[in-house]
């Protein structure tokens, strides 16, 4: 027996100058608008790297040694592509994975094409995919720590108890409406962080980064929440994504810089908690989740894709 961990995430380009390939495997190969592909170049070129990748690799190292079995790592948009890395397990002699998205929410618009690019690339060995765990109690904590670092620091240098605004990436509203989960998982992620935290008073929950396709997208959105809050006489606010687990672009850009200005067009303050990334406490949700899933795996070619 050769049991191993694929860990499966969006990918992101190593420069600038990637940014319109990455698209065009983003969008299935749909090309954009110049305008568009130049803008999200330009965000890339404003933050320098998006770390992504690294970050990946460190996550998939310190869940090795926690677990003491190679853990993998295939990327939908980018390299190292999921079938390539599929193709290397089989090579390597794999037998039965554990597959875990680094998204917590399920969402047909993620998670399902995970599993669609894992299920194209033909494992020859026996997986089990974990569909969600936006509630798992470790991934929990791990928020709720960086959260109550980020916000009792932000309070006490405004001598005031500062509303918490969480964010998770927007999906279009039509997902929704056809039985996706994801936005009740969201919501979920953020109310049990929030009630982990004591002394929290007031929080809102948001989605941000909406997309330009047609049709409506979830909201409320960062923007439109910043404002209401300093309607009510906020000048500070501390902004969690808890839809996101390492920094990337949508994080280093569209908080670091696009949200922060927003805050500061409104005469606000934006504090960021600090991102998951390779914390202790979710690689120990994530060794939780691959030692249990693995444990469901029965030998045979029947055990395959379950």
């Amino acid at each position: 027996m050769k049991p191993a961990v694929l860990l499966l995430a969006h990918g992101t380009p190593d420069t600038p100058a990637g940014v319109a390939e990455f698209l065009r495997l983003v969008t299935g190969g749909r090309e954009l608008p110049a305008s568009v592909v130049e803008e999200i170049r330009r965000r890339y070129e404003l933050i320098g790297h998006s770390p992504l990748t690294d970050i990946t690799h460190r996550q998939a190292q310190a869940l090795a040694r926690r677990l003491d079995l190679p853990v993998y790592v295939g990327m939908r948009n980018w390299h190292p592509f999921i079938a390539a890395t599929v193709r290397r397990m089989s090579a390597d002699g794999i037998d039965r994975a554990a597959v875990l998205c680094l998204a917590p929410q399920n969402s047909r618009t993620s998670i399902g094409l995970y599993r669609d690019a894992l299920n194209n690339a033909q494992p020859t060995f026996a997986t089990a995919f974990v569909e969600s765990w936006h509630d798992h109690p470790a991934l929990i904590r791990a928020f709720a720590q960086k959260l109550e670092t980020t916000w009792r620091a932000a309070c006490a240098e405004t001598a005031a108890t500062l509303p918490v605004v969480f964010t998770a990436h927007s999906v279009p509203s039509r997902a929704i409406e056809q039985g996706d989960p994801y936005e009740t998982q969201a919501r979920e992620t953020a109310a049990r962080v929030a009630a982990e935290v004591e002394g929290i008073a007031e929080w809102r929950f948001t989605f941000q980064s909406q997309g330009a396709s047609g049709g409506a997208w979830l909201g409320p959105t960062v923007e439109e929440t910043i404002a209401a809050l300093r309607q009510q006489g906020h000048t500070g606010v501390v902004l969690q994504p808890i839809g996101f687990l390492a920094d990337h672009v949508e994080v280093l850009y569209d908080i670091d810089v696009a949200f922060r200005a927003e805050a500061e067009r409104h005469g606000m303050r934006l504090w960021r908690t600090v991102s998951l990334n390779d914390s202790p406490l979710l690689i120990s949700a994530l060794a939780d989740l691959a030692t249990a899933h693995l444990g469901t795996i029965k030998s045979g070619a029947a055990a395959k894709n379950m």
